[in-house]
């Protein structure tokens, strides 16, 4: 993201992605304007939200006409950095991370994964997804060269803090975190934990004691 999104809340920050997928479909079925109310609708956030995200970055609509679908769009994409591929590597190629392989991300947006680490030798050689595989012990060799900061964490939780102490020395700078460990990093480098055991427990909590859905 430019230096513009970073001063505002992380809440926003988060749903940024969310609008400019929708404003994608929006653009690709040719509609040239959209109501808060219909974003809304859409992206199951409340309206007053979405004005609240959409004030931190100025003036971007009209009241009474709603926003400009192909504005929008062009501002977002400027946002989060569309127009710039991010690299990504992904470590640990187990049932998980064949499936992050085979889906990728560059269909979707501007993020692509370069390629990838493993310790078995079945794997090590060999593609999946057009994805290079690499050994774990080639880790700094190849992230270095390639210049990528970006990884996804898909390894057994044991090894999970040693390889990413590995992955600070390489200068990565942001880890999504598939595995439960809670890892230890300098301040200079970003972690996003996604427990997908915890996520679906909260939800089955949810269910139970909150069965009318509320966005928060």
């Amino acid at each position: 993201m430019s230096n513009e999104t970073m001063k505002i809340p992380q809440a926003t920050a988060k749903r940024l992605p969310l609008y400019y997928r929708f404003l994608m479909n929006l653009h690709s079925s040719g509609k040239q304007r959209v109501s808060s109310a219909e974003l809304s609708d859409a992206v199951k956030v409340d309206s007053a939200t979405i004005r609240r995200d959409f004030s931190y970055f100025g003036a971007l609509g009209k009241k009474g006409y709603g926003y400009n679908v192909n504005y929008l769009l062009t501002f977002f994409r400027k946002t989060l950095d569309q127009d710039e591929l991010t690299k990504v590597a992904l470590i640990g190629v187990g049932n998980l991370g064949t499936a992050f392989l085979n889906y990728n991300f560059l269909k979707n947006n501007n993020t692509k994964i370069e390629m990838a680490f493993d310790v078995d030798a079945e794997k090590v050689g060999t593609t999946i997804g057009d994805v290079q595989i690499y050994h774990m012990d080639d880790i700094e060799k190849y992230m270095v060269e390639e210049k990528v900061h970006v990884v996804i964490l898909t390894v057994p939780s044991p090894v999970a803090q040693p390889i990413t102490d590995r992955l600070i020395k390489a200068d990565v700078k942001g880890i999504l975190n598939f595995t439960p460990a809670r890892l230890h990093v300098p301040a200079s480098v970003r972690v996003h934990h996604i427990d997908l055991a915890i996520e679906l427990q909260s939800l089955v909590y949810f269910l139970k004691h909150y069965p009318v859905y509320e966005e928060s």
